[in-house]
């Protein structure tokens, strides 16, 4: 094993001057360590102005977001749920949590995300479905003028799945907003983490707060402890709620600094044969989550990955879409092919916010050595 420095792939990055203590300690001051507290309701508010939305949740992570805005929708057993192939496996686990039925949504090349002419195609061939889950991947957003205009017409219930791309927007527009719910990650390889959370956000007041009951395990307003409806353990603490408003002070930095990572990335090694990286539109501002290219030359991914831990540098494939995984193998997929070719071409290179100029070198010094 080497001695060098460790790069990761995306790590925590506390603010350089401590507002993520100045929160905690007044959690600690005030004695509300659990379970809410002013943190917890701050947060909320601070997150949806700053994506310029009604109303908030702070949930225990973004799954629990996913879950509980599924349930908002209305969706239950049996019912049709379209949802990226292309994504994390947290996209897709609620739709089973709420025994409903996946059906998978080929990418485009054009943004990596749900294609909007695969989804028009499956929207003729299940047009009995309850619900559309559109992912932001990688930072990077969805076409969502076409998407958004297809759950208008067919009149479904849009959800994003914005866990990585809190600080993105679309034509303006933060990600997270153009749906009925939108939710972000707070995991601790996000652009900012409170160690793990997430957020439900939207417009629908009501439902939010819908969904904080439920958060709470459904906890009736009675004297004695009295549940009329199911409940979960999902609510975020007053401590890491502390964490994420301090967090969202350096969102704007952070993104900053991941947009200088792909550029740097994109200058040394745009130039090599077979690579290219993520597309960013010119309707798109990502927030540059990770920086990740495609090979299609005679260098692969794998060769890339393998000579960097070598060297003690994370990075990572792209994600293997959903219709390819042993559980969910057994649901429908509507295309399949850019997904699967992104996953077999594609590879997220070390993005973490702390990466100095150096840092950042010697990761493309090591794969420009694979192309001599």
């Amino acid at each position: 094993m080497t001695s060098k420095k460790r790069i990761y792939l995306s790590s925590p990055h506390m603010s350089d001057k401590g507002y993520e203590m100045q929160y905690i300690q007044e959690a600690f001051d005030t004695n509300w360590i659990a379970p809410l507290g002013n943190n917890v309701n701050e947060f909320e508010n601070e997150l949806a102005a700053k994506v310029g939305c009604k109303a908030a949740a702070a949930l225990s992570s973004g799954t629990a977001a996913i879950h509980l805005a599924l349930r908002a929708a209305g969706v239950g057993a049996g019912d049709i749920v379209f949802c990226p192939s292309l994504t994390f496996s947290a996209t897709a686990n609620p739709i089973i949590y709420q025994n409903a039925i996946p059906v998978f949504i080929d990418s485009d090349y054009e943004t990596w995300n749900m294609c909007p002419k695969a989804l028009e195609e499956a929207f003729h061939k299940y047009p009995e479905v309850k619900a559309v889950i559109v992912v932001h991947l990688y930072g990077l957003s969805a076409d969502m003028d076409k998407i958004v205009e297809l759950c208008k017409k067919h009149n479904v219930v849009l959800v994003e799945d914005a866990a990585e791309s809190l600080g993105t927007y679309y034509k303006g527009k933060h990600t997270g907003t153009f749906g009925d719910y939108g939710f972000f990650s707070f995991n601790g390889n996000k652009i900012i983490t409170t160690s793990g959370g997430g957020m439900l956000v939207s417009d629908d007041e009501e439902r939010v707060a819908k969904v904080r009951f439920w958060s709470t395990q459904s906890r009736d307003p009675a004297r004695h402890y009295q549940h009329s409806e199911l409940g979960f353990n999902y609510r975020m603490s007053n401590v890491v709620a502390g964490i994420g408003r301090g967090q969202l002070r350096v969102l704007d930095e952070r993104v900053e600094k991941k947009k200088y990572i792909y550029e740097f990335y994109k200058r040394e090694l745009g130039g090599l044969n077979g690579v290219e990286f993520m597309p960013v539109n010119e309707w798109n501002e990502p927030n540059y989550w990770l920086s990740c290219m495609t090979l299609s030359g005679q260098v692969r991914p794998l060769d890339i990955m393998d000579a960097l831990e070598a060297e003690n540098i994370e990075s990572r494939p792209i994600w293997k879409p959903m219709h390819l995984q042993p559980f969910f193998e057994k649901y429908n997929c509507v295309g399949g092919v850019v997904s699967e070719k992104l996953f077999e071409d594609g590879v997220c290179l070390p993005s973490d916010t702390k990466m100095t100029d150096g840092d950042l070198q010697r990761v493309c010094e090591i794969i420009k050595g694979l192309w001599k």
